[in-house]
């Protein structure tokens, strides 16, 4: 197929398209600018994607009737516009977003990717990025492809012929790299908490950040570990590399690194490099529920912003503002509660960085319930562990209460007894 410019190929783009782009660090950003540069000549198009790095440019301010998004995970580069209304978000379970795509409720003119260089058979690989694009792909009408020597070709459900391909863009470039944030003492304990809930065997869920960073760190001396996992980043790499990851133990893909995405450093993008012991999959098999508890003692840590006293989690807002998204947590979440000897884990600092309480009496106004309380076990700060499985509202709250900041411990005392009418 003859290369063409990306002026050249994104012209496939009308007014009133409904386009997807390619998630996480594989938003071809040749095609992205591109498009964006069409501005004048467009209208209403629709830009659908889940959270992806680099610039969105047709999140801008004077691309006001031109481009809006529609996120389906509010990442950084559209969060502005979001909040500020220039933007939409559907709230959404990670594992069916395939589905929007595939059942028509999303329907999509063109998907905007980014791929390996195809092999000897003509087969390109999607790279670091599989997630929901692989739906994107074989249900979009038009598929433009940006052809780029960095990006790594992942083993999996990622494999496209160039003959699906209907416009090929040849242009090399750095994908983004994300570092995770260095653990502070606070991060650090929780990560020591976690690590003690994990057992030797356990196939494990976690994402990037301080807190997942300083869970792997504390799990350099355990054993038979396995990833089963939306995503994984580059301290994963460093559990491979000392032999506490092997997968041995697991049930679906034995001996296998499985996720939807990975996101890091180059040293993670050249790990998954024509790498058999990674798999990356369609996100709707990775989230199933159903998929995920076949693996033994499935261990799923996820992050809140805040969580009440009766265990309730908001992950994707502060208050109303939107901050996230739902993501997966909640299919983790329920994955990992009925694995034999599963435990799904809420995370999280116990205070904010102006030091209020992360453990509330009631979720602020506007907030989001991402988990249910009926589906949460176990929450963790800093100061400890609670393990709300079981309990009634009473014991949840005092549960909770016992690993809040000793600042506010009295005042969610004094609030507990009000909303439930007894003491705790």
């Amino acid at each position: 197929m003859r290369s063409l410019t990306a002026e050249e190929a994104v012209r496939a783009v009308q007014s009133g398209h409904r386009v997807a782009i390619h998630g996480m660090a594989a938003a071809p950003q040749a095609l992205i600018h591109a498009l964006a540069a069409r501005r004048e000549e467009l209208r209403s198009v629709e830009v659908v994607h889940l959270h992806t790095e680099g610039a969105a440019p047709y999140a801008e301010p004077e691309m006001e009737g031109h481009f809006r998004v529609n996120a389906l995970f509010v990442g950084g580069n559209v969060r502005k516009a979001v909040q500020e209304g220039r933007a939409d978000y559907v709230p959404v379970f990670l594992s069916e977003v395939p589905a929007l795509f595939r059942n028509g409720v999303l329907p999509l003119d063109v998907a905007l990717i980014q791929v390996s260089p195809p092999d000897r058979h003509g087969f390109c690989s999607l790279g670091v990025s599989v997630e929901a694009t692989r739906s994107a792909v074989l249900h979009a009408k038009y598929v433009i492809a940006q052809v780029n020597q960095r990006m790594p070709r992942s083993h999996g459900d990622g494999l496209i012929h160039v003959d699906n391909l209907h416009a090929v863009v040849e242009q090399d470039e750095e994908l983004p790299e994300l570092k995770a944030a260095e653990p502070g003492p606070v991060e650090t304990r929780i990560g020591q908490f976690c690590a003690e809930l994990i057992e030797d065997g356990a196939t494990i869920q976690l994402g990037i950040g301080a807190i997942p960073n300083a869970v792997v760190t504390a799990l350099r001396s355990h054993k038979d570990l396995g990833i089963h996992s939306e995503m994984f980043s580059d301290g994963v790499v460093d559990l491979v590399e000392l032999g506490a990851i092997n997968g041995r133990l697991k049930k679906v893909h034995p001996g296998k690194l499985s996720a939807g995405f990975v996101l890091g450093t180059r040293r993670l993008y050249d790990f998954i490099d024509d790498n058999p012991q990674v798999v990356l999959l369609d996100v709707e098999y990775v989230n199933d529920v159903n998929v995920i508890r076949r693996n033994p003692k499935v261990t799923a840590i996820n992050s809140a912003i805040e969580v009440d006293l009766t265990g309730q989690v908001c992950a994707d807002s502060i208050g109303s503002k939107l901050y996230s998204g739902v993501g997966g947590q909640m299919d983790f979440i329920r994955g990992a509660s009925i694995s034999e000897g599963g435990k799904p884990i809420i995370a999280l600092p116990s205070v904010t960085g102006r030091g209020d309480s992360r453990i509330v009496s009631q979720l602020k106004h506007g907030a989001g319930v991402v988990t249910t309380r009926a589906n949460v076990h176990y929450v963790v700060t800093e100061y400890g562990v609670a393990n709300l499985y079981g309990r009634n509202l009473r014991q949840r709250a005092r549960a909770l209460i016992e690993i809040a900041h000793p600042d506010h411990r009295e005042r969610l005392e004094s609030e507990a007894a009000a909303l439930l009418g007894h003491p705790v």
